[in-house]
């Protein structure tokens, strides 16, 4: 078996030496710690190998093949040793699923059981300084590992339902909202109105796009809108902005902030915690922790949701309306999932999409750009109910009011019938499997940069 070569610290790295210790890749011996040992040193020295390579925006290009020899195949060596020890690692780090651990202490917990598999807090934290376009991407390496995880049904499961739990700071909000009828989170604010809890989220100098500043908060508060047992159905809207072209308007939200992405202040994990979590929960529910919540073997606590549209639902807020039971919008509004302008995954659209518009337009919206006027026949396909735009106010009552008159069992009770034929558990896994790997390859691509450079003008934006 070849051995992994001592790389040469005096001098920069070169093709050559990238090729020489790629050749020496370890094959998997089927011990786990055997090969966590061999992989650990061929990982260690590829770390070595990019060490000793010019920071990323000052490589020559014979130095950025280089570092894509290393990369690509460090990831691949991963790929193998994943395939045959993911099972392992994840049941080391759970007790042998007995403990819930989400997916962003789980790929830290990996980071110190398995060195060089995916980066440490350090690793990662070293990257954040730097704008996207000037990261090497060690992050890829989680989207990697939280892949092979998913893929493997019983991990895969395991991990689903552990993000489906409520975050541990959510059972204090939840009290304390069912005793005031109000908690104010920032970015997220809820309000009792008799039988409905209304979530109104706020980012208003970034027209209402989610970044790193809003995701815990948004799912603290998606948490406690479902738990809260005081109430039988929740609403969502989006707050007035600043924007001087909408200023003191509501939006009901812009998606990613672009800003914020081309800047390197939205980390691989933020994708992963936000569609196994908030938006997962606004689909399926909260969970319980002795029950797999797949709606055969156990269900979770759940609400019906209504959106309320203002303005517009672009890409992250219109994959939101896909897990809706009920949609209104305005007039004017409008929906889209300008997936090819940013050069990334839109969520879970991919797989929702289809099946409220079918095929051809779900694959125009996401990669040609296709614009869904809330009120237009393909628009709505996804909206129930269009109302003027100074009429939203009443038109939000009387939808919550024709919506629990019936009583809040029946409706529970047909989300789930409908949801175990259109999206069962097993199927939310296996496209979250594809969805880490894909995503962590598309947040450091160049094209990326690219795109938010020239659709966006990122360069020019503040911060």
């Amino acid at each position: 078996m070849p051995t992994t070569p001592v790389p040469d610290v005096s001098a920069p790295a070169d093709a050559k030496e990238a090729f020489a210790w790629a050749a020496a890749e370890p094959s998997s011996s089927g011990d786990y710690i055997d090969d966590v040992n061999r992989f650990a040193a061929f990982w260690h020295a590829a770390d070595a190998l990019m060490q000793r390579l010019p920071a990323k925006p000052r490589r020559s290009p014979d130095a950025v093949a280089t570092a894509a020899t290393i990369q690509a195949a460090a990831r691949q060596s991963r790929e193998r040793f994943l395939t045959a020890h993911a099972e392992q690692i994840y049941d080391r780090k759970t007790g042998d699923r007995r403990r819930f651990v989400r997916v962003d202490e789980l790929v830290f917990a990996a980071a110190e059981a398995v060195p060089g598999l995916v980066p440490t807090r350090a690793e990662v934290a070293a990257e954040t300084v730097l704008d996207q376009g000037d990261k090497d991407g060690v992050e890829v390496d989680q989207g990697i590992f939280l892949a092979h995880v998913l893929a493997h049904e019983e991990c895969g499961f395991h991990l689903c339902h552990a993000m489906l739990l409520p975050r541990p700071e959510s059972v204090e909000l939840v009290a304390k909202f069912s005793a005031d009828g109000l908690l104010d989170l920032g970015p997220a604010c809820l309000e009792r109105r008799g039988k409905a809890v209304h979530l109104t989220t706020s980012n208003p100098s970034f027209l209402n796009a989610e970044d790193n500043s809003t995701l815990d908060v948004m799912e603290m508060a998606v948490d406690v809108a479902i738990l809260d047992p005081t109430t039988d159905i929740a609403v969502w809207r989006g707050g007035p902005v600043d924007h001087p072209k909408y200023r003191g308007r509501r939006l009901f939200g812009a998606g990613i902030n672009l800003t914020h992405l081309y800047r390197g202040k939205i980390p691989f994990l933020w994708f992963l915690k936000r569609d196994l979590g908030y938006v997962h929960k606004l689909l399926r529910g909260v969970a319980l922790p002795d029950q797999l919540p797949d709606d055969v073997h156990g269900r979770g606590i759940e609400k019906p949701w209504i959106a309320a549209v203002d303005g517009f639902a672009i890409g992250g807020h219109c994959q939101a309306l896909l897990c809706m039971d009920y949609v209104l919008a305005a007039a004017d509004a409008y929906m889209t999932l300008p997936a090819r302008k940013e050069g990334i995954i839109p969520g879970f659209a991919n797989l929702r999409l289809p099946r409220f518009t079918g095929d051809r337009i779900a694959r125009q919206a996401i990669q040609y750009e296709r614009r869904l006027a809330c009120d237009s026949i393909e628009g709505r396909l996804i909206v129930d109910e269009i109302a003027r735009p100074e009429a939203m106010d009443a038109a939000v009552e009387r939808v919550v009011s024709g919506l629990t008159n019936a009583g809040a069992v029946s409706a529970v009770g047909n989300r789930r019938a409908f949801r175990v034929g259109q999206e069962p558990l097993d199927t939310f896994r296996r496209y979250a499997a594809v969805y880490a790997r894909e995503q962590a390859y598309c947040h450091f691509s160049p094209a990326l940069i690219a795109n938010l450079e020239r659709n966006w003008d990122a360069r020019n934006r503040s911060f």
